[in-house]
């Protein structure tokens, strides 16, 4: 059952979609930095826990801790860290659409590393998924076009942000065919992207304290549990079985599923164009997926 392809899709989407509002509790008392870094601190523990329990290697060649180096910082903490600091200059929304185009990033990377080929029916019904996207957030982004430097500021990280993660995802898929199991993978990229934030908010002058209410620690219980272990393992068992441009409709998805939530827990109330946009999003993805 765990295995089934829509389990894998719906699963960490659903979970991507609330952790937009979750991350909001941690961003109120702690520095983006500091939060990434206490997130996936603490998802690295639970995953090195787990594959102690399964039996698995816990010490990978030391040929491949470089690799893996580099797949923890470009895939949790640059990502994270960009994505954080791209809302403080622009809309939210607006990051949801560039993180929409990750399904084009990981067809590249999967097609020139993978050898994993797409189709132009699915890259056709990929773009209207985006275009769905765009229109659902529209007036944030119509808003962002008319502003100046903090807003390229904004698109510069954001953009940043969705280049790291799909290099993250292509360079983990990599490693993955080389015969590193995935629980302990993700485990020592966790850590290391955890551990380049402590410098970089140690650098920076940044305390490393956590937040002191019980709404940030259950927030980071949440991300770090279900947000990276489990969403993570699941999502790259996707990635492994329909390759990493088809996952990537997880991230086209995440955007109204994180507006209903918004709609319950922040007021938020949607509007014709918004329906609309939701509706397009889905029509492109129900097309992208037929055409696997």
């Amino acid at each position: 059952m765990l295995q089934s392809p829509r389990v894998l899709f719906w699963t960490p989407t659903l979970i991507w979609g609330s952790t937009w509002h979750v991350i909001l509790y941690q961003l109120a008392e702690v520095p983006a930095a500091v939060a990434v870094a206490w997130r996936f601190g603490l998802a690295a523990l639970l995953l090195f826990t787990l594959a102690a329990l399964r039996g698995e290697n816990l010490t990978p060649p030391r040929r491949w801790h470089a690799p893996l180096a580099l797949t923890g910082v470009l895939q949790f903490a640059l990502n994270y860290w960009c994505v954080y600091e791209a809302e403080r200059h622009i809309p939210s929304g607006l990051v949801a659409v560039l993180f929409a185009l990750m399904i084009f990033g990981n067809a590249l990377g999967g097609w020139w590393a993978l050898g994993q080929r797409v189709t132009r029916g699915f890259l056709a019904a990929g773009a209207l998924g985006v275009a769905g996207v765009t229109l659902i957030f529209w007036p944030e982004v119509a808003a962002a076009v008319d502003a100046r430097d903090a807003t390229l500021l904004g698109l510069a990280l954001g953009l940043l942000a969705v280049t790291a993660s799909c290099t993250g995802n292509t360079l983990t898929l990599m490693l993955s065919r080389r015969g590193l199991g995935l629980v302990p993978m993700l485990a020592w990229a966790m850590a290391y992207g955890a551990l380049a934030l402590v410098v970089v908010a140690t650098a920076s002058g940044q305390s490393l304290a956590p937040g002191a209410s019980v709404a940030w620690w259950a927030s980071l219980l949440y991300l770090a549990l279900f947000g990276s272990v489990a969403a993570f393992l699941l999502y790259f068992r996707l990635s492994q079985r329909v390759g990493a441009a088809h996952a990537a409709l997880t991230g086209v998805l995440t955007p109204p599923i994180a507006l209903i939530v918004s709609a319950a827990l922040e007021g938020w109330r949607p509007t014709a164009l918004s329906v609309a946009g939701v509706m397009l999003t889905l029509v492109g993805v129900a097309l992208a997926v037929r055409s696997r």
